[in-house]
């Protein structure tokens, strides 16, 4: 399919696609974030840089990518073209698909090279809510785990494709609010009952080869890895290795992982809903407008231009936080 022009609309799988450019805004912060503006006062659920540009997602089945003209409207009506409000996103290993999940069972697979779209909606006819994807593997190949209301993980070793589907719950059946993978088939997902699970893909040696091979559990079976005593709800996760875990939450809660035990740490009173780290810098996003940095392994608040919860960030050659109203700020 063409790549789409501005102010073009093309139809097809019962979506519609509209491309809309807003320029950008100027009213930055002393710590350098800038408030940007963007065609929609929805809110923007979560960011994710792709092989083109940043993408980000909202309610209604928006998609918004941000261009040299500004953010674009590249996607309205979601996957199936029902409107269904859209809560996660992640990008195959070469950025060339963005993989979207939403409300009442929503999957897509968008080409962001083509403007293509593929409906993955309702795998064996599952309709809850989707919240949060992790997807491994190239462009067509892909493996993808997604994380839903209901306390299940459906995954699809296929690319998504209509009876690859199958599902497995780690807990007690608490809603899985963030997934996020490292490797192949290795990742952590967190729920609203405290609790951290890990998978991993763990090689075995073979008796007719010296070559390892993967076990037929890897990236199913799930382990709780925590957190005891945690006391709050849990938002935000960032899964950089089995040893190198960060979970955002309620009350300004960051915890980090070692591989042995969780190190807790507040921050003040703002729900976190998003923690991006690497080493020791990074990110995480929260309520009233609220930036935490971390800087050589400590963390500040940075100021911001907005009061609006911050419900997402993406931390690439331009570190992005998008939210309620429609807010992206830009630093």
């Amino acid at each position: 399919m063409t790549r789409l022009t501005r102010r073009s609309t093309l139809q097809f799988a019962g979506a519609s696609l509209v491309a809309a450019t807003v320029p950008a805004t100027a009213s930055a912060s002393e710590d350098g974030w800038t408030a940007v503006e963007t065609p929609i006062d929805s809110t923007l659920h979560d960011v994710a840089y792709t092989a083109t540009n940043a993408h980000a997602v909202a309610e209604g089945g928006t998609v918004l990518e941000r261009t040299d003209a500004g953010w674009e409207v590249v996607l309205q009506g979601g996957p199936t073209g029902n409107g269904n409000d859209l809560y996660g996103v992640d990008v195959t290993d070469d950025g060339e698909r963005l993989w979207i999940v939403g409300a009442s069972g929503a999957i897509g697979e968008y080409d962001v090279t083509t403007g293509n779209l593929v409906d993955r909606s309702a795998p064996n006819d599952y309709t809850a809510n989707f919240n949060d994807i992790a997807v491994t593997g190239p462009a067509g190949d892909a493996d993808v785990y997604v994380a839903d209301d209901s306390g299940s993980i459906h995954y699809s070793f296929q690319n998504g494709e209509e009876g690859t589907w199958e599902y497995v719950v780690p807990g007690s059946g608490s809603g899985l609010k963030a997934i996020e993978f490292f490797g192949d088939r290795a990742g952590h997902a967190i729920d609203t009952n405290g609790r951290v699970y890990a998978t991993d893909d763990t090689v075995e040696e073979t008796s007719t080869s010296s070559q390892p091979s993967s076990t037929a559990d890897d990236g199913v079976t799930w382990n709780p890895i925590g957190i005891e005593d945690a006391d709050s709800t849990f938002y935000g996760l960032d899964s950089d290795a089995a040893d190198d875990v960060t979970v955002s939450g309620g009350n300004a809660s960051i915890f980090e992982y070692d591989g042995s035990q969780w190190v807790p740490e507040s921050l003040g009173d703002a729900d976190l809903f998003d923690v991006e780290t690497g080493g020791d810098e990074g990110y995480t996003v929260g309520s009233g407008g609220v930036i935490f940095e971390l800087d050589g392994g400590e963390w500040t608040l940075n100021q911001t231009p907005v009061g609006e919860n911050l419900t997402a960030l993406a931390d690439g050659p331009t570190a992005i936080a998008v939210g309620s109203s429609g807010t992206v700020l830009e630093r």
